[in-house]
């Protein structure tokens, strides 16, 4: 897949209104992201990623099977008609792929549930039956803990083969173009190797994004990803403007993507985001709403694939709970559109319609407590972005390297001598079509 993306992020049993348990009627939720389309095109969306799709216990991330889409969202034949419209729409479709672990409903577990060493399944799993102090009458292990969700063994050939069957259905039936591992940290690292050999067997640009909230993120770049989830990027983006600290996300920006040989992931395409479906809306994180553009220029100048969160593109907030997560994950009957979601919209036709974004180089030039000024440069020209998140006027002194070029934003032009006045609470997005 190309990296010149914009991601759009939805949880469909959340979006589209589902009972928080699994009632068993089926009924066609998921074609209300059709009349989502035109918001989609607008806002300039080129991949819609989807949360669990298919049949689970409640939440999505508790699978019963891997095959049927989750009955409170309507059929499989009502998801392939929604990834139709979708692609003929012109954009990829990515899915949620969840092979970590299963729900307690999954038919292999219940087999084992009932059969217990008599099953065919009972290697599927990582279960002690000399442990009878269960309520299944035998242990076995669970995600993180949480015995409602049912710990695969990757490492039984037959569970491989079971997923990728299902990863070849799904691509059969809904042209899928790449899958989202969920709790991808978490995957054996040669199930991870085996599977990535087996979608670019398929589609060598089939795309794999790989979830990992910390540590080195080359770990899964080197075992297949083409993506990893930037947990780093999204606290240093919030905290630096709450703090009114720029050095922090500058630190970050640096060290991620840099010259210096030290630098992690210079070249690579991390998943940049503000907020997603497990952590606070980034409406309701920010202590001035007011920095929510400046908050997505600065991410959509930074290297990555930007992706939005449903509803966060209009402000929509939410906080999660000691015990639930469902505020984050709402139901919206339609989408909104206000100044947010109309600079959103600006920024991604940008970034989509400059190279630079995507394979554009990064060097910082100038930072304060309360101002950036990083550039991007290619073979094609020069992006400088500056950013300034204080409430006054500031004046910078750096060198641009460039003599002048255009806002891409503001369509102004800018002429760089030795200084550049930044307008209170602003950016600028200069781009120079050649390079000295």
């Amino acid at each position: 897949m190309d990296y010149n993306q914009i991601f759009y992020h939805i949880y469909p049993l959340g979006m589209c209104g589902a009972p928080a348990e699994n009632d068993g009627i089926t009924v066609n939720r998921i074609a209300r992201v059709k009349e989502w389309i035109p918001h989609l095109q607008k806002l300039g969306i080129t991949a819609v990623y989807f949360g669990p799709v298919f049949e689970s216990d409640r939440h999505g991330y508790d699978t019963r099977d891997y095959t049927k889409i989750d009955c409170r969202l309507g059929t499989n034949d009502d998801f392939r008609d929604v990834c139709d419209a979708l692609h003929d729409a012109g954009m990829k479709v990515i899915l949620d792929g969840v092979f970590n672990h299963t729900g307690r409903g999954f038919g292999p577990f219940q087999d084992v549930i009932k059969k217990k060493w008599d099953s065919p399944y009972k290697d599927w799993f990582h279960i002690d039956f000399g442990d009878t102090h269960h309520k299944d009458g035998f242990r076995y292990e669970g995600w993180e803990g949480h015995l409602e969700l049912v710990k695969l063994n990757l490492w039984n050939p037959e569970v491989r083969q079971y997923l990728f069957d299902c990863i070849d259905g799904w691509v059969r039936d809904y042209n899928i173009d790449g899958l989202r591992l969920d709790v991808a940290y978490m995957l054996d690292r040669g199930f991870l190797q085996e599977l990535r050999d087996h979608v670019k067997q398929i589609d060598p640009d089939f795309f794999l994004l790989g979830e990992m909230i910390g540590g080195d993120y080359n770990v899964l770049f080197n075992h297949g990803c083409d993506s990893v989830t930037n947990y780093e990027c999204r606290k240093g983006l919030y905290s630096s403007f709450n703090s009114a600290n720029l050095f922090e996300i500058g630190y970050s920006l640096n060290r991620q993507f840099g010259h210096d040989p030290w630098c992690l992931y210079t070249g690579k395409h991390l998943l940049s985001f503000a907020d997603n479906h497990d952590v606070d809306r980034i409406a309701s994180v920010l202590s001035d709403k007011h920095d929510l553009p400046l908050l997505y220029a600065l991410m959509f100048a930074m290297p990555g694939i930007p992706c939005i969160y449903y509803g966060s593109e209009w402000g929509a907030e939410g906080t999660r709970s000691k015990y639930s997560d469902r505020a984050l994950r709402p139901e919206y009957k339609k989408p909104h559109w206000n100044e947010l979601t109309d600079t959103i919209a600006r920024l991604a036709k940008m970034r989509t319609t400059y190279s630079i974004f995507t394979d554009g180089d990064y060097v910082q030039q100038y930072i304060q407590n309360r101002q950036l000024i990083f550039r991007r440069r290619n073979e094609k020209g020069q992006l400088t972005f500056a950013l300034n998140i204080e409430n006054a006027a500031h004046h910078a002194h750096f060198q641009a390297e460039v003599e002048e070029g255009i806002d891409l934003y503001a369509h102004s032009r800018i002429r760089f001598d030795g200084v550049l006045e930044l307008a209170p609470k602003s950016f600028v997005f200069c781009y120079s079509d050649w390079v000295k």
